[in-house]
């Protein structure tokens, strides 16, 4: 009984030990009790030991005397105790750990960048030079007389006065700026004078010659807190906070070609779908925060909103050495984009297809504002998907996707890019995306575990009669700066193959390839690539790392770990616009002085290391 109780004590003390800051008043009144329960217990060890002694002296009459000694013997409070454990409990129930978890990341990166361009001509350097020296001349000889303009003075250029050419490009720009289908395009393109200044303004085409941009050392520190929280049953809410930024800087000009045109329109500044995903600065923003409910109807069925946990899906946990993203995640190959959205979905009982699941998910991509007003004829951008997971298991993933994009925008939000500040102008109409894959691991393959990946994606866009004004009336996938081109769909297709071997020496090998056609374009902007979303480049992009977990204890959780990782990529980039819904691709063989927007990138390589903490 003496040890029973004192286990019973032990219990209770250590719950005490471990209630929460604001139970302190009830632990209080509970360690009282203890305490007086502890003395009545020191009482009646006492009196078991005069027991023993008389049972020593007299072991005949042992037997008589026993009894009626061990009845007066006080015994234990049974029933106190029960309630005091109960307090306990409840107490332990309401303490954070009981409903609350907190993990998260550090991620230390180092990337050697070198690539190889093509000669091509700058538009946004082009119109900024004719703007700069037409107000020069302007303000060199305020004249309104015909003739006296340096540059379109002569009559073949229309004989124009230094106010005449200045106010003519101005009345260009904002002509325009409200051209707003490819019938308008083609109309203003038209107009004599508007191609005469055309004509004029290509004699101060900024023509970049080739070169090969490199930067040796790119080092970026990102940090993630997790939170997720048990708020009553059934009902959850999960956050992934994120810091990541460049060393010795609290912007993104190291990713984006600051000073030059970017190489690509994924990397031109952060914006809503990338923050924390692209380097920016040192703030820690919301990546992810949704609420959950699970088991509606006491069925497997879940429906969740929020800011969707719709980047870093499978099979890109391998390379990143995370655990599968579960119902949540997308595929990587077709969305990498921070989304707003939510989902509904649900998981049959069906003993051949095991782990099977399906859901209905929806995202905001853009918010318009409010419509029909004045000057706002902009349509949200939202996106729709189907997912069916027909097995889901250690041994074999497969996922059957579709999605589709309504009213894709021309451009994000983006502050203090090469072309200013940037918004969302028009809606060029809609995408649709089908892709299939499969993950499996197969144990015991030499001394080690391997793991293989495929995936399949098509995009098929639906082009509107829209184009963008603030891109040389370009539409979704069409035409070319200030060449535009009637609405055509455009069908692409792309292929991500991997394996990753483990041993058990905690070393990971791993390899992947991706492929994209002249037509692929994916929804995946905030992929962890440095140069572009691999994923969506149109060409071939070749992978190979290694990844070594350092043999330590978790502590934090189970699963924590520390691990370095090295890797190359290399880039074979074969048409212009990976990444890029606006525009018609332009081979690379082919690209030779055209005006472009972004910097054409030919082929280009990574070298990269990361030391990453998980807790």
């Amino acid at each position: 009984m003496r040890t029973q109780f004192k286990q019973n004590l032990l219990v209770a003390l250590i719950a005490g030990m471990l209630l929460p800051v604001g139970a302190q008043a009830a632990e209080a009144d509970l360690l009282k009790r203890i305490e007086a329960l502890a003395q009545q217990n020191e009482r009646l060890a006492q009196q078991l030991e005069e027991l023993k002694g008389q049972v020593k002296a007299n072991e005949a009459k042992a037997a008589k005397a026993a009894a009626p000694v061990a009845a007066e013997a006080p015994k234990v409070d049974t029933a106190a105790l029960d309630d005091l454990k109960r307090q306990v409990k409840k107490l332990e129930d309401k303490s954070l750990g009981k409903w609350l978890t907190v993990g998260g990341d550090y991620h230390f990166r180092y990337d050697h960048l070198k690539g190889d361009t093509k000669t091509f001509t700058d538009v946004n350097a082009t119109f900024a030079k004719v703007g700069q020296a037409l107000q020069g001349d302007f303000f060199a000889n305020p004249s309104s007389v015909a003739g006296t303009s340096r540059y379109f003075g002569a009559p073949q250029a229309g004989g124009m006065s230094t106010a005449g050419a200045l106010s003519g490009l101005m009345g260009f720009s904002q002509f325009m700026g409200n051209v707003a289908t490819f019938d308008q395009a083609r109309a203003f393109l038209g107009t004599p004078a508007n191609a005469g200044m055309l004509q004029g303004i290509g004699a101060f085409a900024q023509t970049i010659g080739a070169y090969s941009p490199e930067n040796s050392s790119l080092m970026t520190n990102r940090f993630a807190l997790d939170l997720n929280a048990k708020a009553t049953q059934d009902v959850s809410v999960t956050a992934h906070m994120t810091m990541y930024k460049v060393f010795g800087a609290q912007n993104e000009n190291a990713v984006t070609n600051s000073g030059s045109a970017p190489f690509f329109a994924d990397r031109v500044g952060v914006f809503d779908g990338t923050l924390s995903h692209v380097p920016s600065n040192s703030y820690l923003n919301v990546d992810r925060v949704y609420a959950t409910w699970s088991n509606i109807a006491d069925q497997e069925m879940w429906f969740s909103v929020g800011r969707r946990p719709s980047t870093g899906g499978a099979p890109s946990n391998l390379k990143n050495n995370t655990p599968r993203p579960g119902n949540g995640g997308t595929p990587s190959l077709l969305v990498d984009y921070a989304f707003d959205g939510m989902t509904v979905g649900y998981a049959p009982e069906i003993d051949s297809l095991p782990g099977a699941y399906a859901k209905i998910c929806y995202g905001r991509g853009f918010e318009s504002g409010f419509r029909n007003t004045p000057t706002n004829s902009l349509a949200d951008t939202d996106m729709v998907g189907i997912a069916i997971i027909p097995i889901d298991t250690d041994p074999l993933r497969v996922w059957l996707q579709w999605n589709r994009g309504m009213n894709i925008f021309d451009a994000p939000t983006m502050h203090n890019t090469y072309f200013g500040n940037t918004v969302a102008k028009t809606n060029l109409g809609d995408i649709d995306w089908y892709g299939v894959g499969f993950m499996s691991t197969f144990k015991k393959v030499g001394p080690g575990n391997l793991h293989i990946f495929g995936d399949v994606g098509m995009s098929v866009t639906h082009p509107n009669n829209n184009v963008s004004a603030q891109f040389g009336f370009q539409g979704l996938m069409t035409g070319g700066f200030f060449n535009p081109e009637a609405p055509t769909s455009k069908t692409g297709t792309a292929v991500a193959l991997g394996v990753r071997y483990d041993l058990p020496s905690k070393t990971l090998f791993g390899f992947e390839y991706n492929n994209g056609s002249k037509d692929w374009i994916t929804f995946a902007p905030a992929a962890d690539d440095m140069w572009t979303s691999k994923v969506g480049v149109r060409g071939d992009v070749y992978e190979a790392y290694m990844i070594q977990e350092l043999d330590r204890m978790p502590i934090s959780s189970f699963f924590s770990k520390a691990f370095f990782r090295l890797g190359v990529q290399r880039y074979d980039i074969k048409y212009t616009g990976s990444n890029n819904w606006v525009g018609a691709p332009v081979a690379m063989s082919d690209v030779n002085g055209q005006m472009m927007t972004t910097t054409p990138l030919s082929t280009a390589t990574n070298i990269y290391a990361t030391f990453d903490v998980k807790f």
